[in-house]
């Protein structure tokens, strides 16, 4: 469980630890986000993993959401206009700014199942909310219904794009949980490594 100690109460040496888990945090989800870059199967991504992985370790709620939600909109940005202009320039024509406003609103949606079931961090959670979080990703298929010309505006549209996105639910689970075990694994290794109380984690 994260309990949110006031800064002024910490010693010195504690304040030092707390910047250096902070910054450690951060850094991971943006490498993380930055892997996208990465040739990868469709799917494959660490979206679930970095949302779960924030509302695990940041007790201030703001940048739970704040720093995954910068760090996917910064490797949209770098994707979007570095990578997919090039590939389908038809699509994507001008700057790009943004991505998807659905899977915004997915990582949101899974960092609060982050709150609910990761107060306490262990294999068997982290693996079951990453098993979760692959399904509200699932679940965003009804905005292929919505968007694609490939879909018709009503319940079979509806039926057909889950269908659609069926073969790729099992990239989407294993990118969550191959992701979940890097950053939940390398930062509890971290913890251990410094003698760092779980209690105090972090800013």
């Amino acid at each position: 469980m994260v309990i949110f100690v006031p800064n002024h109460l910490y010693p010195q040496h504690m304040k030092k630890n707390l910047k250096l888990q902070t910054g450690l945090i951060i850094g991971m989800t943006l490498l993380a986000a930055l892997s996208r870059l990465i040739p990868h199967p469709p799917n494959f991504t660490p979206l679930g993993a970095m949302a779960l992985f924030g509302a695990a370790y940041f007790s201030k709620k703001h940048l739970a959401f704040l720093i995954p939600l910068a760090a996917w909109w910064i490797s949209d940005i770098l994707l979007n206009n570095l990578v997919y202009a090039k590939l389908y320039p038809e699509i994507y024509q001008g700057f790009s700014w943004m991505g998807n406003p659905v899977i915004y609103i997915c990582l949101g949606l899974i960092v609060l199942i982050g709150w609910a079931l990761l107060k306490k961090v262990n294999t068997v959670r982290v693996i079951g909310t990453a098993t979760l979080a692959a399904v509200v990703f699932f679940l965003t298929n009804f905005n292929s219904m919505l968007t694609s010309p490939l879909y018709t505006k009503d319940f079979n549209g509806l039926l057909e794009s889950y269908i659609a996105g069926i073969p790729f639910f099992r990239n989407t689970l294993v990118g969550n949980l191959v992701y979940s075990a890097i950053l939940f694994g390398i930062y509890e290794w971290f913890l251990a490594r410094r003698g760092v109380s779980k209690a105090t984690t972090v800013a």
